[in-house]
């Protein structure tokens, strides 16, 4: 699976936009705020129906105008595609597949997978357990469009439960409708944490050899799942926060607060471990939290590849520059057959890599030129 070409109307700062993209490793470079993130959030978008930002569709459209259009074009098992999206700021973004609309998100994933990578990344492990939630969530939602059901319908009845708790402060007969909101969450968020936990599981199987590498073999890392809610006693805890709750005027249990540790454990020159486990989070160094992140990432771009029986398209946002020359090269050397495109303010880092580049664009005031 590769992306051919990208084009964009009125999107962020790109009045017109019109790019190819070789099936190798394409280089974007130019001075900050140009605009080569904003390409990366496209592809992103047209992969996922989501800003990696967070942004929304009334952001993303350019100051001055009301709808911003991106056209993407994928080869996928030797035949091309079409996805575009129509971003409105007053409307729900519209999305086509080969000129056939699509009613949920759910129809177009699959189609791109994409594994983002950005110097915020590098702080997964340290900052709060929002990212790390947020880390599993984008790629499940990839993967697996019974988890991206399920989370949306989760959320939906999280907001709607936090909205009635605020009401019964003024309306306190409401409180017999919780029950209601309460079986729906049990029903959904149970799914998500047991998918959670499968995909934690098939995560450690691949980022203990890449981590162990990384490390200099002198490191073993391990991720927990550590649900907020043991899901045997789910509906029974829930019923028993009600009270809670309701001076809370927010639902304080479930998966939405949901974390992950990463644990790390010595190893002698023999790989046997020599010291206990350390929950990197709140004790591991910066050198360590970023070792993880980086192992996480690729054991990311390794998963898809597994379940998908494909290869993602990787995107690299100027987070080459946040790396050692030990974990650039690492990262660089573990690209291989992954089409790649990657931000960057200035070709040095891959001069000094000795690192192959396929295609060169430099990135000026919203405008792409081709360099070679």
């Amino acid at each position: 699976m590769i992306i051919k070409s990208l084009e964009l109307e009125n999107f962020r700062n790109y009045d017109s936009l019109s790019m190819s993209f070789d099936r190798g490793t394409n280089i974007l470079y130019g001075d900050n705020a140009q605009g080569k993130t904003n390409i990366l959030e496209a592809i992103f978008l047209s992969a996922t129906t989501k800003s990696h930002k967070g942004s929304k569709d009334r952001d993303i459209v350019h100051f001055d105008k009301e709808e911003a259009h991106i056209r993407t074009y994928v080869e996928k098992d030797g035949l091309e595609h079409r996805v575009d999206m129509h971003l409105r700021k007053s409307k729900s973004k519209g999305i086509a597949i080969n000129g056939q609309k699509i009613k949920k998100a759910a129809d177009l994933l699959g189609l791109l997978n994409v594994v983002f990578f950005s110097p915020e990344d590098l702080s997964i492990i340290k900052n709060g357990p929002a990212e790390r939630r947020h880390f599993v969530d984008m790629e499940l939602c990839q993967l697996d469009s019974f988890y991206l059901y399920n989370l949306n319908n989760y959320n939906k009845i999280v907001n709607q439960r936090n909205k009635l708790l605020k009401d019964l402060y003024f309306n306190p007969s409401l409180k017999d409708t919780l029950t209601i909101w309460d079986s729906q969450l049990v029903s959904y968020g149970s799914k998500i944490m047991e998918r959670r936990m499968a995909f934690v599981k098939q995560l450690n199987e691949i980022i203990f050899s890449i981590h162990k590498k990384l490390s200099g073999g002198k490191e073993e890392l391990e991720i927990i799942y550590e649900p907020n809610i043991n899901p045997e006693n789910y509906e029974q805890a829930l019923t028993g926060s009600q009270e809670k709750d309701i001076k809370l005027k927010m639902t304080s249990i479930g998966p939405h607060r949901d974390d992950f540790s990463f644990l790390v454990r010595k190893l002698d020159e023999e790989g046997k471990v020599i010291s206990e486990a350390v929950d990197i989070r709140k004790f591991g160094s910066q050198g360590q939290q970023r070792t993880a992140a980086l192992s996480l990432k690729l054991s990311e771009i390794e998963l898809v590849k597994k379940l998908t029986k494909d290869t993602p398209l990787l995107l690299l946002d100027d987070v080459l520059s946040e790396l050692d020359s030990n974990r650039q090269n690492y990262l660089l050397n573990s690209i291989g057959d992954i089409q790649t495109i990657i931000t960057c303010t200035g070709l040095e880092e891959f001069v000094n890599n000795r690192f192959e580049i396929n295609r060169i664009y430099k990135v000026s005031n919203a405008t792409v030129t081709q360099e070679n």
